[in-house]
């Protein structure tokens, strides 16, 4: 696979032309490779019997060989939610690496009620216990934080921060700002930001797929953001990609697998949209600009 890198983001705003140039040979080295043998025993690891079936739609191997990530690394997990890959990081990172966790300032909120506004104010401490639970790391081993609260000894530490499926909702809740700044501090100055996000059809408006939450994102949109927070696009991959997904359910993404409509949807609906599979997605690469 042969990695895309971009002409200067000035450039794709004014609508400019975009280059494509070959990868430097370490990229395509990343990207050509098998996980290594670390990765290929986390991912045939027991505890993931239950998360392998996402493996053929979101590829984590090639994914993270994209993104060039080594078992020796600090690797930053933004929004861990469900932890399908921070099931595979954690392991992965434990024996030379440094894995950690950050979430947005809680005390942001809104919340619905007092419940959630209590669990998350305790994700910390409850996610690195049940992370403890499912993944074999012991929890003092990880680092988790809000972006308000991150260590002083974290910044300028990470080799890749991670955003998997997330950037929809930090565009609709206004603090990708503060997240992506937290980002770019806590990184090395070669350190990167990789990004999988569910895709919007080319051509959409951003009234249907920027204003409007539908889990889609304009891939423009998500290059803009970075840009307004120091970052440059590096490198972009179709390995998420999904020919199958019209992207324009009025649903959203979660007409498709795994949420399948929230058990809202017929038997027939179910079988058509598990033959679909989950979402395109758009697998890109940022740096820090100068």
């Amino acid at each position: 696979m042969k990695a895309t890198l971009f002409a200067p983001l000035a450039a794709l705003a004014a609508g400019g032309a975009v280059f494509t140039l070959a990868a430097p040979a370490a990229a395509d080295d990343h990207m050509e490779a098998t996980a290594s043998a670390g990765l290929d025993d986390v991912l045939a690891h027991e505890r993931r019997d239950g998360d392998r079936a996402r493996d053929a739609y979101r590829h984590p191997a090639q994914t993270l060989a994209f993104f060039g990530i080594e078992p020796d690394m600090t690797v930053a997990e933004f929004g861990p939610g469900g932890g399908w890959y921070t099931r595979i990081l954690s392991p992965l990172l434990a024996e030379q690496g440094q894995y950690i966790a950050f979430n947005p300032d809680s005390a942001a909120g809104p919340f619905r009620d007092r419940a959630q506004e209590a669990r998350a104010k305790g994700w910390t401490e409850r996610f690195k216990q049940s992370l403890a639970e499912t993944s074999g790391v012991e929890a003092d081993a990880v680092i988790a934080f809000e972006t308000d609260e991150m260590p002083e000894e974290v910044a300028g530490t990470v080799d890749r921060v991670v955003i998997f499926r997330s950037m929809h909702g930090l565009n609709m809740r206004n603090n990708a700002d503060d997240v992506l700044k937290a980002a770019r501090a806590m990184l090395k100055d070669d350190g990167m930001v990789g990004v999988v996000q569910h895709r919007a059809p080319a051509g959409s408006s951003y009234n249907d797929y920027g204003a409007r939450q539908r889990g889609y994102m304009r891939t423009e949109d998500v290059i803009a953001i970075f840009a307004a927070n120091g970052f440059e696009l590096a490198a972009t991959s179709e390995v998420n990609a999904n020919p199958k997904d019209p992207a324009n359910w009025e649903g959203g993404v979660w007409t498709l697998p795994p949420s399948l409509g929230f058990g809202r949807q017929s038997e027939e609906e179910m079988a058509r949209h598990r033959e679909i599979g989950e979402s395109d997605r758009m697998t890109l690469l940022f740096r820090k600009a100068n």
